[in-house]
């Protein structure tokens, strides 16, 4: 056989058996990026394994701000495959949601409109919420009364006692500010945030950090998250969790795959994953806010007084606004309050 017809013959198998090559170097490898707390990812890859052995996703996780300067900085070349529990807030930046590819997760019929996009680029199956926690114990050695309100904040009496998170790195953190911002205004909302600036002892980095400075003794007041509250209340701490009669923020945590994912069936699979009855079984352990139907109310939240009705109490966020200004909210903040 002359060398140009063996070349014709071989040329489509060499280029199969390539294809074949690359096919099984991703096969059952999801890259996931996330900015969900250590000891739950480590619970709910360990159901997800269980349930798709054949799956290996690798995960990196981040604070929700550096997530996000993570994606933007590899928009040229992704990483990932899929975004795994993120602030939405942070999602709906238009170069980012540019990226992502609308997939129909398997049982996103079931969530209520406010928790997937349009588009299907996007879907929720947990949140979280703003929430106090506050020592009892450390409120009765110095004599101060519960406050039950941002507005309380800002009083004098709590001066040197109150922790919050760093907007700028703590997804927590922005939608605090977010809140005030949107329920009062821009005027009397930064006037609240640089009253409430004059107690505050420090800016953390991470949004359940002011919790465990709380529980600690370390201060008196940690505007955290609610299932930090919680949390710290179920493991003993002398804790009381109060959601703010003003501003009582909250966020989604969405999910999402990306255009450029090197294994889209296997990424797909995984987040129809995030939906199913096995993973809606957990997350009442570490959220909240759970939107994934089937998910049981925890014990630990009941007993934490955390309202049954979570529309009685959560400020109504308008999450693309959140989005939209959030560049100049951090901007203005740092120049106002930044330290």
């Amino acid at each position: 056989m002359p060398s140009t017809v063996r070349s014709f013959v071989l040329k489509p198998v060499l280029v199969a058996l390539l294809a074949m090559v690359g096919a099984a170097t991703h096969a059952g490898n999801v890259i996931a990026y996330t900015a969900l707390e250590e000891n739950e990812i480590a619970e709910y890859l360990a159901a997800a394994k269980k349930d798709m052995p054949d799956i290996d996703v690798k995960v990196l996780r981040l604070s929700t701000g550096d997530l996000g300067a993570r994606v933007l900085a590899e928009a040229a070349n992704p990483q990932h495959d899929v975004i795994w529990g993120w602030a939405v807030t942070n999602m709906l930046d238009s170069r980012i949601t540019a990226m992502m590819e609308p997939y129909a997760a398997k049982g996103i019929d079931k969530l209520p409109k406010a928790y997937k996009a349009s588009d299907n680029k996007w879907f929720a199956a947990t949140g979280f919420m703003v929430a106090f926690c506050v020592n009892t114990e450390v409120l009765k050695a110095k004599h101060l009364p519960m406050p039950t309100s941002w507005k309380d904040l800002a009083k004098p009496v709590y001066k040197g006692e109150v922790v919050m998170p760093n907007p700028v790195s703590s997804g927590t953190g922005y939608l605090q500010i977010a809140a005030m911002l949107q329920s009062l205004g821009n005027e009397k909302g930064w006037d609240l945030l640089k009253a409430i600036d004059a107690n505050v002892a420090q800016y953390s980095k991470s949004g359940s950090r002011p919790c465990k400075a709380a529980r600690a003794g370390e201060y008196a007041i940690g505007a955290s998250l609610a299932f930090a509250a919680i949390q710290s209340i179920e493991e003993g701490f002398p804790v009381k969790m109060v959601i703010p009669s003003d501003s009582a923020g909250y966020e989604i945590e969405a999910s999402a795959l990306m255009k450029t994912a090197k294994n889209k069936a296997d990424a797909k699979r995984f987040l129809d994953w995030t939906l199913s009855p096995s993973a809606a079984a957990l997350y009442g352990k570490y959220k909240e806010i759970v939107t994934a139907p089937g998910a049981p109310r925890s014990k630990a939240a009941q007993t934490a007084g955390l309202p049954a009705d979570l529309s009685q109490v959560l400020y109504p966020m308008d999450f693309t606004l959140s989005a939209k200004e959030r560049d100049a909210a951090l901007a203005a903040w740092q120049k106002k309050i930044g330290r």
